[in-house]
């Protein structure tokens, strides 16, 4: 695949990869943009190679997940000197659900096969090709990542209701 392809291909998924890429990055957007970026770079530079054309979407998606994995495993967590310390969180709407701080709550395997199903519009197979895990693992993980949800879900809503 020539190099216009391979550019084609991530525009023509590049919404999708940045969401990702934040999903696995644990919502981190400068993470995110930093290891979609050396995604890309791997990519054009021929170190990831597409080996079936019908599974683009999955290809693009394991890449980003496991430079995501590598570069905080390696511990390359870039933050400016006094960046995170001096930064106070403005308040949340209280109406409104936090749906990435619930989600955030699922354990990781949970989290990706959910977020990959529900958000990415992926099938439960294609979510367990990207994680590497067999098929029934992430139907386990989905189902209980969704029963999970619920419940986060309904409490966080309780919660709300009560004014807590």
């Amino acid at each position: 695949m020539n190099r216009s392809q391979l550019e084609h291909i991530l525009k023509l998924h590049h919404r999708e990869a940045y969401i990702w890429a934040r999903q696995c990055c644990q919502f981190d957007d400068e993470l995110a943009k930093d290891m979609l970026q050396q995604s890309y770079l791997k990519i054009l530079e021929g170190k990831a190679k597409l080996k079936d054309a019908t599974k683009v979407k999955t290809w693009l998606f394991s890449i980003i997940r496991y430079t995501c994995i590598d570069s905080l495993r390696k511990g390359n967590r870039l933050q400016a000197l006094g960046e995170k310390d001096d930064f106070i969180e403005p308040e949340k709407d209280t109406e409104e659900l936090n749906f990435e701080a619930i989600l955030s709550q699922l354990p990781t395997m949970q989290r990706e096969v959910i977020t990959s199903v529900f958000y990415h519009q992926m099938t439960i197979a294609e979510s367990a090709e990207i994680l590497q895990i067999s098929l029934g693992t992430a139907r386990t993980h989905y189902e209980r990542g969704k029963k999970k949800l619920k419940e986060l879900i309904l409490k966080s809503q309780i919660l709300e209701y009560h004014g807590k």
